[in-house]
């Protein structure tokens, strides 16, 4: 019954607070309270010992890796233990990535600092308090920790990153969802948090960056609404209605965390459970209706994956944007979950051009069906597709048969040709996994908990606290000579400017390439949960000028002349110089 309580509750009964603090706060399985070693974290305590898998937990996808275009990629793990299971991960640009988890169930495996305790809200004990840390600062290649201190629940929250890069995130459950709470880019940085900013509360809310450099927060539980995002300390008093939101509301709620984007035109496409219209948010009006996408619904709890495809600015700067809807659930796939019956997922891959009078979708065939798995658009413009299962929906306990396997898609490939099936996994990844692209082209991938608070024997699938590191295909070792490396003093100090201009110098360490061998992307750092990477967009920009002086080389670049094509904040720039990524630049765009 706990995912039926938690999901269909709008606040904790009685009956379930009992049972929440009834919980073992070692978390299951006979949780030690020593130290790790190694990380530079005296707050970490040692996750336990791994159970054999359950026959349920070995019921697992792997499909055949296909090698028929050389390396399939490689696994490798950066932790063992990450402290906190990662619902909700971003990366940040001081080069770490910050995970975090929710308050309501219980203590995770990390430490907060002696006298930094939160006061547990929770509890109905008078002053009862939580010493255990809800969030972590994670260095990506070190793996050391810090402890971060949220005050108010984040548990499915929403994110995203204003023009400074600071992390600025959203709503979240019990006392947290009017919350909105800021963390800045820097090794010292902590939470600060204003409770009580947001009108309505937002739990499985959208958070999307506008072109202005603001956010609109759009949905969440009952929330059939859309509301901006205020300024620090102060206060919404009123929503605007959102009319999609309560028509495409169902018995198993599948309109959560809907797929948000902003269009080229300014425009919003927004899809939920299996609608989706084109969105003027300046007036309040619906632009367009889009066509229905059938056979099932793809928003929490269904969990499909989704993006937007990159925007090729080397095609001008009138090109219109598709979306891109993989995977999710039977309508009813959550009410058959609580009587332990676990459908299969949806296999289908929608594409459509929302800005298209007479857009339709047109539909392919993944390699395997797949719920709740994680979308990420690479360096290349090609897109990877991992975590989640073959059955079922999100919620605890309400998947199975996990996908071991990554797969690449390729979106300009005819169809047919688009899918390749990657190197697996030996870790299983389901509900609350995440993933995130890395500045230097690898995937960092973390958490999964499909428990209601950190249980790491006796379940099928124990919380998990392992980080691995996914490398594609592109970075294959016989590939290494093709792997430009960005001269980061040739970066102009004050960023890029929209429609100015842009050049860098880059080298390669031992062939020299051509105009046509190379291109320069920028890729927006996401907001990452629940299987959908909030705001994610990734741009190629048109060469304007390009010369080489045997390995050395100079590539002049024209920047989005637009913010409705690349909001204001900091991104990721690579070069890829014959299908091969550099390590990322930083680099922020601005008027």
């Amino acid at each position: 019954m706990w995912p039926l309580l938690l999901l269909r509750a709008s606040v904790l009964s009685a009956a379930l607070l009992a049972a929440v603090e009834a919980a073992p706060r070692g978390g299951g399985g006979g949780q030690q309270e020593l130290l790790a070693t190694g990380g530079g974290a005296s707050g970490l305590t040692r996750a336990p010992p791994r159970p054999a898998p359950s026959k349920v937990a070995l019921d697992s996808v792997t499909l055949p890796a296909d090698t028929s275009a050389g390396f399939a990629g490689a696994w490798s793990v950066v932790s063992e233990n990450s402290g906190v299971s990662a619902m909700h991960l971003v990366v940040m640009r001081h080069g770490k990535a910050v995970m975090f988890d929710t308050s309501t169930t219980g203590r995770s495996l990390m430490r907060l600092p002696v006298g930094g305790c939160r006061p547990d809200t929770r509890s109905r004990r008078p002053g009862a308090m939580d010493c255990w840390a809800h969030a972590v600062e994670f260095d990506y290649n070190t793996g050391a920790l810090r402890s971060l201190k949220i005050v108010t629940d984040t548990w499915c929250s929403s994110g995203a990153f204003d023009v400074d890069g600071n992390l600025v995130q959203t709503g979240g459950y019990f006392e947290g969802d009017k919350s909105v709470r800021y963390l800045g880019a820097c090794d010292r940085c902590d939470w600060k948090e204003f409770p009580k900013s947001l009108a309505e509360g937002r739990w499985y809310a959208t958070q999307l960056v506008l072109p202005d450099g603001g956010f609109i927060v759009i949905g969440g539980r009952r929330a059939f609404s859309y509301e901006f995002v205020p300024p620090g300390g102060q206060v919404n008093t009123k929503t605007m209605p959102l009319r999609l939101l309560r028509e495409t509301t169902d018995e198993d709620e599948n309109n959560l965390y809907p797929f948000v984007y902003l269009l080229p035109d300014g425009n919003l496409f927004i899809f939920v459970n299996d609608r989706s219209v084109v969105f003027d948010y300046g007036s309040g009006q619906v632009v367009r209706e889009l066509p229905i996408l059938p056979a099932g619904a793809r928003n929490y709890p269904a969990s499909a994956m989704s993006a937007l495809l990159p925007l090729d600015l080397r095609r001008g700067v009138g090109l219109s944007a598709e979306v891109i809807v993989c995977g999710g659930a039977t309508k009813n796939s959550f009410k058959l979950g609580e009587s332990s019956t676990f459908p299969p997922a949806l296999r289908d891959c929608a594409r459509i051009n929302p800005s298209k009078p007479r857009a339709r979708w047109a539909l392919d065939q993944m390699p395997v069906a797949r719920v709740m798995g994680d979308m990420l658009i690479l360096p290349t413009g090609d897109l990877l597709m991992l975590n989640g299962a073959a059955k079922g929906c999100s919620g605890w306990g309400f998947g199975r048969q996990p996908v071991l396997s990554p797969v690449l898609y390729s979106p300009h490939q005819p169809r047919g040709k688009r899918f390749r099936a990657l190197t697996a996994t030996t870790v299983p990844r389901m509900y609350h996994a995440t993933s995130a692209v890395l500045p230097d082209a690898t995937v960092l991938v973390a958490g999964s908990n499909t428990n209601t608070a950190y249980n790491f024997s006796g379940v099928d699938f124990p919380t998990e606290v392992r980080v691995e590191r996914f490398t594609p295909p592109y970075l294959s070792p016989q590939l290494a000579a093709n792997r430009p490396s960005i001269d980061a003093a040739s970066l102009p100090r004050d960023g890029m400017r929209y429609g100015s201009r842009f050049t860098l110098r880059f080298a390669t360490p031992a062939q020299a390439v051509g105009n046509a061998d190379v291109k320069v992307t920028m890729y927006a750092p996401p907001f990452t949960t629940h299987g959908y990477s909030m705001n994610q967009r990734l741009l190629i920009l048109p060469v304007a000028a390009f010369a080489a002086q045997g390995r050395q080389h100079t590539v002049t670049v024209d920047p989005p002349p637009k913010p409705e094509l690349a909001p204001p904040g900091y991104y990721m720039v690579y070069v890829v110089a014959k299908g091969v990524p550099s390590k990322a630049a930083w680099v922020k765009i601005h008027k």
